[in-house]
């Protein structure tokens, strides 16, 4: 994203064919339009197919999964309204696999794991609630996580959701009193100007050759990542 707020002309394709189009998400732009003119991946990306394509009328292009705002990383969308429907099918099945990299305050104790609590949406802050214990109102969410490196005051973390609700990494790692670096709304006071999370690689079978496709992003060359490079 240039400086100026705007998406940048050449967006980071990494893939696509006539079915599925992969695109790199920057922290900052939103995953879809949600009505403020910020810009977001979803009319991007059309007007790029329309554009680099010369496709006349209404482009469609289907959203199968979301990023938060703050948060980068790979993203897949969908070309066609059956390519669409299987890839929400093997989201739903949990055959589409996402894995995330962090940086978080401390060193989480155990150093492997998962972390299994309760998130309920706070609307009227944009803010996901946390409970241990089950309640009403509550949705049981589920992570698992490994520390790759620790250095000094904060860890590299691989993570894998079991579930995905609306901020729930940067949610449970707070509560567990790791949170993720340049998150000041779950009480990050470093500096940074987004939380230091990733979708770094994504895994799913493509929706016509049934192909099973990856695609992985590498480390941020910029801090806090560079400190782990």
């Amino acid at each position: 994203m240039r400086g100026d707020g705007k998406m940048d002309p050449v967006m980071e394709i990494l893939y696509e064919d006539n079915h599925i189009i992969v695109a790199v998400k920057p922290a900052g732009v939103l995953s879809q339009s949600d009505g403020s003119g910020k810009p977001d991946m979803l009319n991007e990306l059309k007007k790029y197919i329309k554009e680099e394509h010369n496709k006349p009328g209404n482009v469609f292009l289907g959203l199968v999964h979301r990023l938060d705002l703050p948060v980068e990383g790979v993203m897949v969308f969908a070309k066609t309204s059956k390519a669409a429907s299987r890839l929400s099918e093997q989201i739903r099945n949990r055959t589409f696999d996402k894995r995330y990299r962090a940086v978080v305050a401390g060193t989480p104790n155990p150093k492997e794991g998962e972390i299994v609590s309760y998130i309920a949406k706070d609307k009227a802050n944009n803010k996901a609630l946390v409970s241990n214990e089950p309640k009403e109102g509550y949705k049981l969410c589920r992570l698992e996580y490994k520390v790759a490196e620790t250095i000094q005051d904060k860890s590299l973390v691989d993570i894998k959701l079991d579930t995905g609700r609306t901020h729930q990494i940067r949610a449970q790692f707070a509560q567990t009193g790791h949170p993720l670096l340049g998150d000041v709304k779950y009480g990050s006071k470093d500096g940074l100007d987004f939380p230091a999370l990733q979708s770094c690689s994504i895994s799913f079978g493509h929706p016509t050759t049934k192909e099973q496709m990856t695609f992985e992003l590498p480390m941020p060359d910029r801090k806090p990542w560079s400190d782990f490079i």
